[in-house]
């Protein structure tokens, strides 16, 4: 199995991703799998750890290549964006060493997060059609920079206090027919992030005819990651929001995102 850290920028304090991804079996014929980039929240001021390995084991238990996202926090656009691009460029260019298909890298951001997802969906906006996925998913992202609506310390961060960058980094704003098809989940009560972001991400898919599908569960509270105990004390009582990975997985399956 590989597991290591790769550096992404020349910084000391630069971003790094993390490597889960099953070796080759020599008494098998060779397999391809699909990948998957998982970025954390943090409200761009920290890395969520719930965010990050326990999803990097969900996904490689179905088969998945995995890379996780340790983005620079406290700092403004580009910076982050700029270590997720370098992110989507290293998986397809290592595509032979990990066993992957560069043509099935799908990316999934939870919460500030799901905002540095939703910038990748969307980087055509940015000049970097080499950067976008093949699929996106987002879990209870921060979506738009509205005032009211938004996470304010996401934010302010990732624009820097710019009232014009901030406009220019909501992401419903962003998409267009180019932009990554997409798998939302929130949850209805969450009393951090509004629902009303995934609400406005998936108008806008729909607008543009970008293919998505949008899950609003009753029940439970943000940063619930896989929804269960390995993550929060809580999970087993919040409902049906920990089907949301089954979902997620269907959805990627019937678009090709399966072990070959």
């Amino acid at each position: 199995m590989f597991y290591e850290t790769i550096p992404l920028t020349d910084k000391k304090e630069g971003g790094t991703l993390t490597v889960y991804a099953r070796s080759r079996n020599p008494e098998n014929a060779p397999k391809t799998r699909p990948a998957v980039l998982v970025i954390p929240g943090g409200g761009y001021n920290m890395v969520s750890f719930r965010e990050g390995e326990p999803v990097a084991l969900r996904f490689l238990a179905e088969g998945f290549a995995v890379f996780v996202l340790s983005y620079s926090v406290r700092t403004a656009y580009p910076v982050p964006f700029e270590e997720g691009c370098a992110a989507m460029n290293f998986i397809r260019s290592n595509a032979k060493k990990y066993g992957v298909d560069p043509h099935h890298v799908c990316v999934i951001g939870f919460s500030a997060g799901g905002h540095l997802a939703g910038l990748l969906a969307t980087a055509h906006a940015d000049g970097r059609p080499d950067a976008v996925p093949d699929a996106v998913l987002y879990g209870y992202p921060v979506v738009t920079t509205q005032a009211g609506i938004t996470h304010e310390e996401t934010a302010q961060i990732c624009s820097g206090g710019d009232a014009s960058l901030r406009a220019r980094l909501s992401v419903e704003n962003r998409v267009t027919h180019e932009s990554a098809p997409a798998f939302i989940w929130h949850t209805a009560e969450d009393g951090l992030v509004s629902v009303q972001n995934a609400f406005l991400l998936a108008q806008s898919c729909q607008k543009c005819g970008v293919p998505f599908e949008l899950h609003v569960f009753e029940r439970g509270c943000h940063g619930m990651s896989t929804a269960d105990a390995e993550v929060t004390d809580a999970a087993p009582a919040e409902g049906t929001a920990g089907k949301w990975t089954e979902l997620a997985f269907l959805w990627l399956r019937t678009r090709g995102f399966t072990v070959k």
